[in-house]
């Protein structure tokens, strides 16, 4: 079983007007098997979790650690987070002109497995894992997100969560800009990874309509740069009701 350690996490955003703190002491343990919802309102550091656990360079880890089985990955360049098992499914994911998707997948896999997959059972892993995901063929020769709607870079997000097959995975608001169908689709494929999989997921979102298809066994409401409160899935039931209001409170009380 692996774990994810997130240590009174402290982090900045990088600025031209200087650095801004966001990330105020986050403390999280993520074990395999479980999926833990992080909700809160906009700004409250939500997306900031996932990229400083990342490694993106916009953003500053001051303090803390986060441990994957002991080892500290801030220590780690991006794609050596990758190849020690962490998996970020982008809230928007960029375009990549002239690399087919085919290409980036096959290249991003041979990185994280250390060799390259046989070709003639990797065509057929990817068409088996498109197929799940509603994906026509023809996406494969199209550069990466290039022209693709919303839902479109959404699904190929979860494409390879499935064929990169990381310990720990990161949705952030992987719901956003999704119509009911491509909700459907996309949660189905990760509950299918789960099950497959001794995966633990991070899912950021606002709302609870992913909460329906993909079920939390830990809810967290994020505000003001940290966790301020935790529960099951009753607890994202009232900040459906009531919103975020009342932990607006405890999030100035905690800095």
């Amino acid at each position: 079983m692996a774990t994810l350690e997130i240590k009174d996490l402290r982090a900045d955003v990088v600025t031209d007007e200087g650095n801004k703190e966001i990330l105020k002491g986050v403390n999280l343990t993520i074990r395999s098997g479980e999926t833990h919802a992080i909700m809160g309102p906009n700004g409250s550091g939500k997306s900031t979790l996932s990229y400083a656990v990342a490694g993106h360079p916009k953003y500053e880890v001051t303090s803390g650690e986060v441990l994957l089985d002991g080892e500290n990955v801030l220590d780690m360049s991006v794609d050596e987070r990758a190849r020690a098992g962490l998996f970020l499914a982008m809230q928007y994911p960029v375009e990549v002109p002239g690399v087919s998707m085919s290409n980036f997948l096959r290249s991003a896999a041979t990185s994280v497995r250390g060799e390259a997959p046989k070709l003639r059972h990797w065509v057929k892993e990817v068409k088996e894992e498109m197929g799940k995901l509603d994906i026509s063929s023809e996406f494969a020769e199209r550069s990466v997100n290039e022209g693709f709607s919303g839902g479109e870079k959404k699904r190929h997000e979860i494409l390879q969560l499935a064929l990169l097959k990381p310990k720990f995975a990161v949705l952030d608001e992987t719901d956003s800009g999704l119509d009911v169908d491509a909700l459907r689709v996309v949660s189905d494929a990760v509950n299918d990874y789960k099950a497959s999989n001794e995966v633990g997921v991070m899912l950021i979102t606002h709302y609870t309509r992913i909460l329906k298809h993909i079920h939390p066994d830990f809810v967290h409401v994020f505000a003001g740069g940290k966790i301020v409160e935790s529960g099951g899935k009753a607890l994202a039931d009232e900040l459906e009701e009531s919103g975020y209001v009342k932990y607006a409170g405890k999030a100035e009380a905690a800095v």
